[in-house]
């Protein structure tokens, strides 16, 4: 019986079509000649551990482990929503904001120091920004956010060295504004929380990304707010920003695209590290570049850019910032100024530990005390 089964399959496989082969002709690959198929997680933390480890030397071990360990966050409280009553609830939890805690115990420079004084906006922070952490070494989660008795979120929850970029803007009450890479929108959110945006154009290539930032601007931001013009959502290359509107804006956030790092050693979807991204990957750097410069043609002379990622590559960081500068300059003889941050990095070293070498800007570096970041930034100012 099986005998006629065999042979009414082989039949019917040569009236499909398919022939049979000899056994002994047969081709069986061996295991080890076909390529391994390593997750994109195990891809990222090779290749970082092949770059990073020449970058940081020493350092990379302490880094290596926080980041494949549970991140810090920190509570930015909604001041569209809420009074002092979840800076109370929050300060129950023995968080502590670290913003005001650290602009309220800076040292003035002494007076007769030897070091040049940084210029006033340079040391300027922007306002209004309450963000709660627990302390170093304290792994405390926060709760999930409620809605207030106004309908909008009390808080939202971030890594707070994402914070960090938008302290750095030092926004002035009335400023025309630019975050040329929104989504998914903490950074947006944080903006509109100083109260200084006169207007606020988000954008952000990918629409799907900006349905993310429409939802977060609708669970924290009122109505009015976003409906009074004062808020512009749009989905554009934002390569292009110097052209559609050059010499504009008197602060600008360019937090580009790029490895984010932690995400990449965590989770699958999205992982810029999947072997067909990987020319996507090779290209980030030149399209980083681009949007930093059209970032600073969109400012006004005078203005104020901070460059900002999540990645600690150098050469998605410091090489960026001076790619962008010498780009300005040779095509549209655009002086820019690297402004120094070493006072800022002394503001909030008690909450983040900050990597002592960067050539410009400042970089969060990953720590099991304080397991934020990685977070660089940089704050230029356009000359010219």
């Amino acid at each position: 019986m099986a005998a006629l089964v065999v042979r009414g399959v082989r039949d019917l496989l040569k009236r499909a079509g398919f022939a049979t082969i000899p056994r002994r002709q047969r081709h069986k690959k061996k295991w080890a000649s076909t390529e391994p198929k390593f997750p994109a997680t195990r891809l990222a933390l090779q290749n970082f551990d092949m770059t990073y480890s020449v970058q940081f030397g020493d350092l990379w071990p302490s880094i290596r482990v926080s980041l494949l360990s549970e991140q810090k966050y920190g509570a930015l409280v909604n001041n569209f929503a809420s009074g002092d009553h979840v800076s109370a609830e929050l300060e129950q939890l023995k968080a502590r904001d670290f913003v005001n805690e650290a602009i309220f115990h800076r040292e003035p420079e002494p007076e007769n120091s030897q070091t040049a004084a940084p210029s006033p906006a340079s040391w300027a922070c922007s306002p209004n920004l309450r963000c709660f952490t627990f302390t170093r070494g304290d792994v405390s989660r926060f709760p999930p956010a409620r809605r207030g008795s106004l309908g909008l979120m009390d808080y939202y929850l971030m890594d707070a060295a994402s914070l960090l970029p938008v302290l750095a803007l030092g926004l002035q009450p009335g400023d025309t504004v630019l975050d040329l890479c929104a989504a998914p929108g903490g950074k947006t959110l944080a903006l509109l929380q100083t109260g200084c945006c006169r207007n606020l154009a988000a954008n952000d290539l990918s629409t799907s990304r900006t349905s993310r930032l429409q939802r977060v601007l609708h669970n924290y931001v009122p109505q009015d707010v976003r409906d009074k013009n004062r808020v512009r959502v749009t989905s554009w290359d934002g390569r292009k920003w110097g052209e559609l509107e050059g010499d504009t804006y008197d602060r600008v956030l360019v937090d580009v695209p790029c490895t984010t790092d932690r995400h990449s050693l965590h989770e699958e979807e999205n992982n810029i590290f999947q072997r067909s991204r990987k020319k996507e990957r090779q290209m980030l750097p030149m399209l980083q570049v681009q949007l930093l410069a059209a970032g600073l043609l969109a400012t006004k002379p005078g203005g104020h850019v901070v460059y900002s990622t999540c990645s600690l590559s150098h050469l998605q960081n410091e090489y960026v910032v001076q790619g962008a500068i010498e780009l300005l300059d040779n095509q549209y003889s655009i002086k820019v100024q690297v402004e120094d941050l070493t006072h800022f990095r002394k503001l909030f070293m008690n909450t983040f530990y900050f990597f002592p070498s960067c050539q410009v800007g400042e970089l969060v570096i990953p720590n099991l005390m304080a397991n934020f970041g990685p977070m660089y930034f940089c704050k230029m100012c356009r000359m010219t």
